[in-house]
């Protein structure tokens, strides 16, 4: 049985063949091993409050020494709770994967230069509330599984024993207690989900309060983004060592091959009749070095990784059938490799769409900064009614923003004009 946490293995027919319910056992016993001090604590803060609750219910004040002891432990508490509840909750992700084999990501990181913002942070006080409720709530818990443990064992064991009780019963050893015996075989299987119950309700309770956002949805979503901007890197690396080979490689032995042709073409007289092929293929060779050109531009411009995303996007309008007016103030900076990379690309399909399919005659882009990001806009004064699903492009750009981080933005009305937004 391969199920990833304690919940999902209590539901499989197999469960009792398994380590699940050892798995269970350990965890529990462990809680119990950590709960005690904390809890011991935790109660010594509270007869105050314990008393004055009794002497309210009797209609009396509380004594002024219950006052002042009450509002030192509620002093106590709220300062130095974060101070165990912090460690305690970094044990507790570490113990979780007894039963529970997903990730849980601690909320944040405690700052050297200022110790004092661990109290400004929400998961903080969450760490303090699952320490008080493991405080509050375990030992009664736990204190009643060790009794029917306890119980279990007297039964499993009653033949053995002199002389036993159960409730107003009395009950002997030997060959009389052996039905006992049975019972407590058959309630084994009861007891072992018992258990693992207790131990799932445990760790759905710590992965709630002690992860990021309370359950582990952020955690995976967190690491589907990491993973996505993983791939979106990589794929950019392949494009430029492709680009490399391409330039380093192919373009220059293309180029020897031009010249090579062109000089035979000039050592050939004219009324050869190798002449005219020759002619012909160096002219092809001279094509198809344009082609090439274009193709690496294409891959990432020159322009682009040596000057920068502005420049890039004027370059990127001056090779546009459609006229384009730019507006990209140089003042902006060079910005992260993968945000100019994707506002270039992004630029260069939305330009391309809009030549073939807006029906524009103009169109503009505007590159701006906004705040720790920027903002490029595209817009055209097309016919409009741009839709995702029409195949021109738009989801391809939507899920490249979205693995830089960013998010696309497009408002096509029917009869235009367009404008698409990206944010980075």
């Amino acid at each position: 049985m391969n199920a990833e946490h304690l919940a999902t293995a209590l539901r499989d027919r197999r469960y009792l063949r398994t380590t699940w319910p050892w798995r269970a056992a350990g965890y529990l016993s462990i809680t119990a091993v950590i709960v005690t001090p904390l809890a011991f604590v935790l109660w010594l803060l509270l007869i105050p409050w314990l008393v004055a609750g009794r002497n309210l219910i009797h209609g009396t004040a509380p004594e002024l020494v219950v006052l002042v002891l009450m509002a030192l432990g509620a002093a106590l508490i709220a300062t130095f709770s974060p101070l165990v509840a912090l460690p305690l909750a970094a044990l507790e992700r570490q113990r979780l994967r007894m039963i529970d084999a997903r990730p849980l990501v601690a909320p944040h990181r405690i700052s050297a230069t200022n110790p004092l913002s661990l109290f400004g942070h929400e998961s903080t006080w969450r760490a303090v509330l699952y320490a008080v409720v493991l405080a509050l709530f375990a030992p009664p818990v736990l204190l009643l599984t060790g009794v029917l443990i306890t119980l279990e064992a007297t039964l499993l064991f009653s033949p053995w024993v002199t002389e036993w009780n159960l409730g107003d019963l009395t009950i002997d050893g030997g060959p009389a207690s052996i039905p006992f015996t049975l019972l407590g075989i058959v309630l084994i299987p009861v007891w072992l989900y018992l258990i693992g119950g207790l131990a799932a309700v445990h760790g759905a309770l710590a992965r709630r309060l002690l992860g990021s956002g309370g359950d582990g949805l952020r955690d995976q979503l967190t690491e589907v983004s990491q993973s996505r901007a993983r791939l979106a890197d990589a794929f950019d690396a392949e494009r430029r060592r492709i680009e490399r080979d391409l330039h380093d490689g192919a373009q220059h032995r293309l180029t020897s091959l031009t010249l090579h042709l062109g000089m035979a073409r000039l050592d050939l007289p004219e009324d050869s009749p190798a002449a005219a092929p020759l002619g012909q293929a160096h002219d092809q060779a001279k094509e198809l070095m344009v082609v090439l050109r274009d193709l690496i531009h294409g891959i990432r411009p020159q322009t682009l990784s040596d000057v920068g995303l502005a420049a890039a996007l004027w370059e990127l309008a001056a090779s546009s059938p459609v006229p384009v007016t730019v507006e990209a103030p140089g003042t902006i900076g060079r910005l992260p490799e993968r945000v100019e990379t994707t506002a270039y690309f992004v630029a260069a399909e939305a330009l391309t769409n809009v030549a073939r399919h807006a029906g524009a005659t103009s169109a503009q882009v505007r590159l701006t900064r906004s705040g720790d990001g920027v903002v490029l806009e595209i817009q055209d004064d097309g016919r409009g009614g741009a839709d995702p699903a029409a195949g021109s492009g738009l989801t391809g750009l939507a899920d490249r923003v979205a693995a830089a981080g960013g998010r696309l933005l497009l408002a096509s009305p029917a009869g235009g004009p367009t404008l698409l937004r990206v944010e980075l």
